[in-house]
């Protein structure tokens, strides 16, 4: 299956050493099965005045590795990510985690709760209408290398 990875940098072999810290999964490397998602992504860079590329990979899962997946924002999912996003090391214990994006109107309600503006039963309320979106984070560099063929990139907005 095609996955879709946006960066403002151009390659061919991704890794996790350069991955950002206290993401909704942890530090890892992050694609999604949308391409639209990575589209809208790809802008951010583009409104931020730098290059944007939309790099396209053959996902093939491995049954060896430890794979989470979070099939909706239910309390499981909002618990992990919230511990994620204060750095908290659980996501180290599988090698690729899936599910749903904390994209803006999701993080909205994950940052009013993690502030402690709503209580648990209130984000779980708002998130209960939110349809997720779709991120594949590669935890390890094992996942990415067993799992991850690149088949090409493409420069984005430079119509």
């Amino acid at each position: 299956m095609l996955v879709y990875h946006s960066s403002n940098q151009c390659f061919t072999k991704p890794d996790v050493v350069h991955s950002r810290e206290a993401l909704d999964f942890g530090k890892g490397f992050y694609v999604t099965r949308l391409k639209q998602q990575a589209e809208k992504y790809a802008n951010r860079f583009i409104r931020a005045g730098e290059d944007a590329f939309i790099h396209i990979f053959d996902y093939t899962p491995n049954s060896n590795l430890k794979v989470k997946v979070f099939d909706s924002y239910n309390e499981e999912w909002l618990d992990f990510v919230c511990n994620c996003r204060k750095g908290g090391g659980s996501y180290t214990d599988y090698d690729i985690i899936e599910g749903g994006v904390a994209n803006d109107k999701v993080f909205q309600t994950v940052d009013l709760y993690m502030s402690g503006v709503y209580n648990k039963e209130q984000a779980l309320q708002n998130l209960a209408y939110e349809m997720p979106n779709n991120q594949i984070c590669f935890i390890t560099q094992k996942a990415i290398d067993s799992c991850l063929s690149f088949i090409k990139h493409i420069p984005y907005g430079h119509e």
